[in-house]
């Protein structure tokens, strides 16, 4: 259902439909349009985190900074498009990836799609995420 009158992105989901766990059905919003390329879990020196869960949390925190340069917070993001090399992986560290991610996200959880790739383009690269976030006007 769409709230016309709430700022910042409105979940969608059909009436009658579950409750996503994780994530949101759909999401809306209205203003400045801010989208990150595939973000990977290095620091600032090129340095990988250890593990997925590492990576995952390397990642969302630069996502975070790079949407900060635009002036949006995490609540702002729309979507995240996760490519991860290993999905059994993935899913078998789901306690400490969500850990990892209301660390960093807090309790918003954006439309969100999770693809296994056969690697990315950085070799020690296990995740690469894509954001689309809109700052409201």
């Amino acid at each position: 259902m769409l709230d016309k009158n709430k700022s910042g992105p409105v979940v969608l989901r059909p009436k009658g439909w579950p409750q996503p766990k994780g994530y949101s059905d759909g999401m809306s919003a209205s203003g400045r349009v801010i989208v990150t390329g595939g973000v990977v879990g290095w620091d600032q020196n090129g340095k990988f985190a250890n593990g997925l869960a590492a990576q995952t949390k390397q990642t969302l925190e630069n996502i975070v900074a790079i949407i900060a340069e635009a002036g949006a917070e995490p609540q702002h993001i729309l979507r995240l498009t996760w490519y991860v090399t290993d999905v059994d992986n993935y899913l078998s560290l789901q306690s400490e990836i969500g850990s990892a991610y209301r660390e960093i996200m807090g309790k918003h959880f954006p439309a969100m799609a999770v693809v296994q790739v056969v690697r990315l383009v950085e070799k020690e690269a296990l995740v690469e995420i894509e954001a689309t976030a809109v700052l409201p006007e």
